[in-house]
């Protein structure tokens, strides 16, 4: 497992068997597990933001208006700083996934509405208290993490993931729009029993990671007791959530209420569930991944 702090000097410190390195010309180890994506990817060519050949006809790459919008219709209102960092992210993301697949979701009012309205919907679903330490796990190419942080400078974020080259995306990205954010490669499950990060964070988030079932096993172990999982899931979940109630007990969660948030400027209805964590999880969870799909398998 792997960590990467963003906008630090490199200390070359470890701690617990993890080395914890600068964003800018690190080089990542390969994780104890072997499970995750071996060597380094650098992302190729020049990467532009502002200036980039995509760019609308008034300078922004993003429909600034259609995000400012649909944000306030969430409660969340974004400053002159955040949305020039939103659109710099939007922009680098779509010319990084020229030459690496980070997204299928590119043009940019769809990203306005598919990636950052639907992740600030955890914002709308949960109030997060002040300086809460975050996790976003299987963040990808950074959703729901980076627009949670933009929108909320606060808190300290940890975004978590198997892929090397996705997590470097955004060591590339974070420096280029200026935010502070802390990186692990390695596979939740892996983590979920490593001391550094088991009980250590205030709130997980998640986006289409898995089935509820899954989610919650690989999620909830990260949790502080008295945090909370905030898991953003389609519409038609309800059978998904019913199914995973039993284990959600047995990992000392409990679900305290599922929000239904439209993304604005869309029809699309997204269910937010709010778990709990009431009391410790079991030192026998999370099981490793093969286990828990093979179980999900045969039920």
């Amino acid at each position: 497992m792997d960590i990467l702090r963003s906008k630090q000097v490199n200390t070359d410190i470890t701690e617990h068997g993890l080395t914890e390195q600068a964003n800018i010309g690190s080089k990542l180890r390969k994780p104890p597990s072997g499970s995750a994506e071996d060597g380094l990817l650098a992302v190729r060519g020049e990467v532009k933001s502002r200036k980039s050949k995509v760019e609308g006809p008034e300078g922004w790459f993003l429909p600034i208006g259609l995000l400012r919008d649909g944000a306030r219709e969430l409660g969340i209102e974004l400053d002159g700083t955040q949305v020039d960092r939103l659109d710099r992210f939007a922009a680098t993301l779509v010319e990084t996934n020229r030459s690496f697949n980070l997204t299928r979701i590119t043009e940019p009012a769809e990203i306005v509405t598919g990636h950052y309205l639907d992740s600030l919907a955890c914002l709308a679903a949960y109030e997060i208290s002040k300086g809460a330490r975050v996790i976003d796990v299987g963040t990808g190419a950074g959703f729901p993490g980076i627009p949670i942080k933009i929108a909320r400078p606060d808190i300290e974020l940890t975004l978590l993931d198997a892929s090397r080259k996705k997590l470097k995306f955004i060591e590339r990205a974070a420096d280029e729009i200026d935010i502070e954010v802390r990186l692990v490669h390695a596979r939740a499950e892996d983590a979920g029993r490593d001391p550094v990060h088991r009980e250590a964070y205030d709130a997980a988030v998640t986006r289409a990671l898995a089935d509820m079932k899954t989610l919650v096993e690989l999620c909830l172990p990260l949790v502080k007791v008295g945090g909370v999982l905030i898991a953003n899931k389609s519409e038609d979940v309800d059978a998904e959530i019913d199914a995973a109630r039993p284990i959600i007990g047995q990992l000392g969660g409990r679900i305290d209420e599922i929000v239904s948030v439209t993304i604005p400027h869309t029809d699309i209805t997204r269910r937010l569930v709010v778990v709990s964590r009431t009391r410790p999880t079991p030192p026998e969870f999370p099981r490793p991944y093969a286990k828990i799909a093979r179980k999900r398998r045969t039920q």
